[in-house]
């Protein structure tokens, strides 16, 4: 599950005892300050901040994975997001996923003053800040000197409960999905499952080209999702803004779709809430059809 930054704390927390008392496996959380114009122009829309609604969610849930999807490093020193992970693992007892990104969304790095950076540098400062990371997390000190960081003789106590906390890369560039397949124990992507496919394609030919088995890799991809029994509906979904990266449809058209995100070789799929309806009640009637109409169809 992945719900909306804007939804009310105890609505939030709420949800989270909910997810955890049933089938649903982890509960993601978006890493931003506000909510994404495409430019520079500041959005006004509520947002919680998600290093603070983390820590909540593992006190009041005690079997589902958590973490951010995902972490922008230019915004966060690796410092700052090991230390985190490490204890929110503590908080969860090994529940913790450290999602990470290069950062992209305009608009909270101009409004905050924090530079967005090119592409080529700000991708060298994650591929270093995953370094770094995963240093921090596994040794004891972590010395690094790199192009935009050093690191010398940091600790990082304690460190996590799990032997090896995964860290989740969120990408689809090319040179992204090589310092995932380097240095990620799980990769995730957005999209039908047609177009999906074709990210799992060249993740596949990542892993290859740096010389990873690509079964070692979890793979998760998420899709905005409308169950409805109404053509017309599903027809404007589709359609529509953001129509590339949503399934729509019949239960029995949805079951086909996640079939096919299974054949393709992913093993989890996320589900944003966003648009599942204007209120808590109807958003958790729709996700309660969607587990008894679709997933379970898939067993």
């Amino acid at each position: 599950m992945w719900p909306n930054m804007s939804y009310p704390v105890d609505e939030l927390l709420d949800l989270a005892r909910w997810l955890d008392a049933g089938e649903w496996h982890g509960f993601w959380f978006a890493d931003h300050y506000m909510g994404n114009t495409g430019t520079t122009e500041v959005s006004d829309t509520p947002g919680h901040e998600c290093w603070a609604i983390l820590p909540a969610v593992a006190a009041v849930t005690c079997r589902m994975r958590l973490g951010p999807l995902v972490a922008p490093t230019s915004i966060h020193h690796p410092a700052l997001l090991a230390n985190r992970a490490a204890t929110i693992d503590h908080l969860s007892n090994g529940r913790f996923v450290l999602g990470l990104g290069a950062g992209w969304q305009i608009n909270e790095h101009h409004a905050y003053g924090i530079e967005l950076e090119a592409p080529g540098r700000r991708v060298t400062r994650f591929e270093e800040s995953i370094q770094i990371i995963r240093s921090l997390l596994d040794e004891r000190r972590t010395d690094f000197d790199g192009e935009i960081h050093t690191i010398r003789g940091a600790p990082c106590e304690p460190k996590p409960v799990q032997e090896r906390l995964p860290i989740l890369v969120g990408t689809g560039g090319d040179r992204m999905l090589r310092i995932t397949a380097r240095h990620a124990d799980e990769w995730n992507t957005w999209g039908r499952p047609d177009g999906a496919a074709e990210r799992m394609a060249a993740m596949r030919e990542a892993c290859e080209r740096v010389g990873r088995d690509p079964g070692t890799l979890r793979c998760s991809v998420q899709s905005i999702v409308v169950v409805t029994d109404d053509d017309e509906a599903t027809k404007r979904v589709l359609d529509g803004p953001g129509g590339e990266r949503a399934i729509a449809g019949r239960p029995t058209e949805l079951v086909e779709m996640l079939g096919a995100y299974r054949e393709i070789g992913f093993d989890e799929f996320i589900v944003p809430d966003w648009f599942m309806g204007p209120t808590a009640s109807a958003r958790r009637e729709m996700l309660e059809r969607f587990m008894t109409e679709v997933v379970s169809a898939l067993n």
